[in-house]
């Protein structure tokens, strides 16, 4: 990280501003090379008029913001180039930072450089890119908190217990012949185990619940055809996006909308009517369709008010008896056929745009209202999830170890296999080959 690089951090197009960040130990040195103005006697933390020259022609007027080292994102001199937001203005600027003697940033580099050094753990770094890709409020509120650091605050607590545990070890392997030592060491290590798992469990629970903040949740509309599925998701978007015919296999291949429900994404996919069918096509959606039941949070189950209950519909009620489903009964301003009664279902009409019981099933089932009011401090990534699974099992290897009485040394390696998996989740210990796959998944500039 010797050398200085940088990066256009807007969004390149037409706009009223973009923003050129570059940071290094030569971050001045070469900003100071293009500008009207000595930028070395601008104080930190401040923003200056100047314009940036080249052969003596004014390229832009300009706002540099400059911020020294070491209180700075990077925790090195830090420059922002706010200029025109015109392409060509932007990637002019760019091109002279290169042309003396910067780097063309990697994505992510900006925050990465943040890491290495120090300024923030691997958790919030991750948020940062969370909180850039938030879609919904909700998961922007998520994302703040783990770049506040109160996650890492959770995970780092956890790992302090075992740090103090294991001094306790320490003492009892230098001092062997005081056994209450070891006789209290083996309790601390039993009490750390309950108390660890009960944490793990806790926040391994949360981390569902963050999942479908981050991501939304996936909701596969199911049913034969005509029963008023992609009349349903049409209604649902309010806009005519999917095909409606009275003609049955309409739909064949998958078709997707997402909503907000009270600050929840919700990911519609609306799928080819399920039935037998020789048509070559037709049925490559049918089993696309049918593929999907275990990939979705929820299934909303669709059946026909107007009709009795077919073979597919029983096939299907059957295929998701497991899941976490819905049944819809829609059509219900028809005279009613269907010949079975169905515990938590609910009664629909997308025809007159009656769908707001439907609406209140899913935040009830799902108790959107009970998220949007939590602390929201969740783990969404499967990164650090699997590393706080790998951190229970070897939990309840260490309790397992305690049971069939393996000496107290030996049970070291067990905590300190611990602590390295949550030391991971952080970013305490890490490896290189790590880093740079997670920060390439950033923006560039960023």
């Amino acid at each position: 990280m010797e050398d200085t690089i940088a990066a256009i951090s807007t969004s390149l197009g037409v706009g009223a501003i973009s923003i050129v960040r570059i940071t290094g130990d030569k971050a001045i040195e070469i900003v100071n090379r293009l500008t009207d103005r000595d930028i070395s006697k601008f104080k930190s933390n401040t923003i200056n008029y100047c314009h940036i020259i080249n052969d003596n022609q004014i390229i832009d007027e300009v706002l540099i913001s400059i911020f020294l080292k070491p209180k700075t994102y990077t925790k090195e001199d830090l420059i922002e180039i706010n200029t025109h937001g015109g392409i060509s203005v932007t990637n002019k600027i760019l091109e002279l930072l290169l042309e003396n003697g910067a780097r063309l940033a990697e994505p992510g580099e900006f925050t990465k450089r943040a890491f290495l050094n120090g300024r923030i753990d691997l958790l919030e770094a991750e948020s940062v890119m969370d909180l850039i890709n938030a879609k919904t409020e909700t998961a922007r509120k998520m994302a703040i908190n783990g770049v506040d650091g109160r996650l890492s605050n959770k995970i780092n607590k956890l790992r302090d217990l075992g740090l103090d545990l294991i001094s306790n070890i320490e003492v009892n392997i230098d001092y062997p012949e005081y056994e209450d030592i070891e006789v209290m060491t083996i309790e601390k290590v039993r009490d750390f185990s309950i108390k660890l798992n009960e944490n793990i469990d806790e926040l391994l629970k949360d981390s569902n619940t963050g999942k479908l903040i981050k991501e939304g949740i996936n909701t596969v509309i199911l049913g034969r055809p005509n029963v008023g599925k992609s009349s349903i998701l049409n209604r649902l978007l309010d806009e005519d996006k999917a095909i409606v015919t009275d003609i049955p296999g309409t739909t064949r291949d998958i078709v997707e909308g997402s909503i907000r429900l009270n600050g929840i994404l919700i990911n519609f996919l609306d799928t080819a009517g399920i039935r037998n069918t020789n048509d070559t096509v037709e049925k490559i959606g049918v089993d696309k369709s049918l593929s999907l039941i275990d990939e979705a949070d929820l299934i909303l189950l669709v059946l026909n008010n107007n009709e009795k209950l077919t073979k597919e519909d029983y096939d299907l009620l059957e295929k998701t008896k497991n899941k976490k489903r819905i049944i819809v009964i829609n059509k219900i301003d028809l005279d009613k056929k269907i010949d079975e009664e169905f515990k938590d279902s609910v009664l629909i009409s997308a025809s007159n745009n009656d769908i707001e019981p439907l609406l209140n099933k899913i935040n009830e089932i799902f108790k959107i209202d009970e998220i949007v009011n939590s602390d929201m401090t969740y783990l969404s990534n499967i990164r650090t999830i699997n590393l706080l699974k790998n951190a229970k099992k070897a939990s309840n290897d260490l309790i397992k170890s305690l049971d069939n009485n393996i000496p107290i040394d030996m049970l070291e390696i067990d905590i300190k296999n611990i602590l390295d998996y949550l030391g991971e989740i952080t970013g305490q210990k890490y490896d290189d080959e790590l880093i740079d796959r997670l920060f390439k998944n950033f923006c560039l500039g960023k």
